[in-house]
């Protein structure tokens, strides 16, 4: 699939490619996608795309952590398509939402503006992606 860049491309598993959004609202923002067409709710996974999406998770959160040499905070959730109705065109997604800058201390912070109006980038797309692409994602800084 040409749907995801490789320029904003963070992780990618066998099932799985997670990429900082061109919308990102949050400088290391992630979008979760799976690879395969119609998979609309989680239950629709299979053992190997859960067991995937396992591994694939487990390098992109490693990637937040080295990224400030810090554990990363984050918020996360999942969107599946609404029950009880047929959404062809619905793809299950997770987004992350760090607020971590330029530094395990530099938070960002939505201001009264941004919330008003469009939250301003303080990174580009492609510049947060390179730089989580760079943190290792197997060798945790703690260890």
């Amino acid at each position: 699939k040409q749907w995801y860049q490789r320029r904003v491309r963070v992780e990618e598993g066998e099932s799985w490619v997670a990429m900082v959004p061109f919308w990102a609202k949050w400088p290391f923002e992630l979008l979760v996608l799976p690879k395969r067409d119609n998979v609309r709710r989680l239950r629709d996974l299979t053992s190997d795309e859960i067991s995937d999406l396992a591994r694939t998770m487990k390098r992109y959160l490693t990637r937040y952590d080295n990224l400030f040499s810090c554990s990363f905070p984050y918020s996360m959730g999942w969107h599946e398509a609404p029950n009880g109705s047929e959404m062809d065109h619905w793809t299950l997604h997770a987004h992350y939402y760090p607020p971590l800058l330029r530094s395990a201390t530099v938070k960002k912070h939505i201001a009264g503006f941004e919330m008003l109006a469009e939250c301003q980038r303080d990174l580009t797309a492609e510049s947060a992606a390179e730089r989580l692409r760079a943190a290792d994602p197997e060798n945790h800084f703690s260890t």
